[in-house]
């Protein structure tokens, strides 16, 4: 599982944006968001910097949590 920080996401619009743009890579990708944290986890068999790199593309810019 993936999981990152997210300082853009603030709102429902911003969520289902980042899904979108998750499920766009791998359309079977689980992902959840927890807004008061900025925090996004993602199961998906994409590589981190994959999603990484479509989620900065989508202007949603992150930080990967370890």
């Amino acid at each position: 599982m993936l999981e990152f920080e997210i300082p853009a996401m603030s709102c429902g619009h911003c969520v289902q944006a980042i899904t979108r743009t998750i499920a766009a890579l791998d359309p079977a990708a689980k992902v959840q968001a927890e807004l008061p944290t900025h925090r996004v986890r993602v199961e998906t068999t994409m590589p981190r910097a994959q999603v990484e790199r479509a989620l900065r593309e989508a202007d949603y810019p992150p930080t990967p949590v370890l």
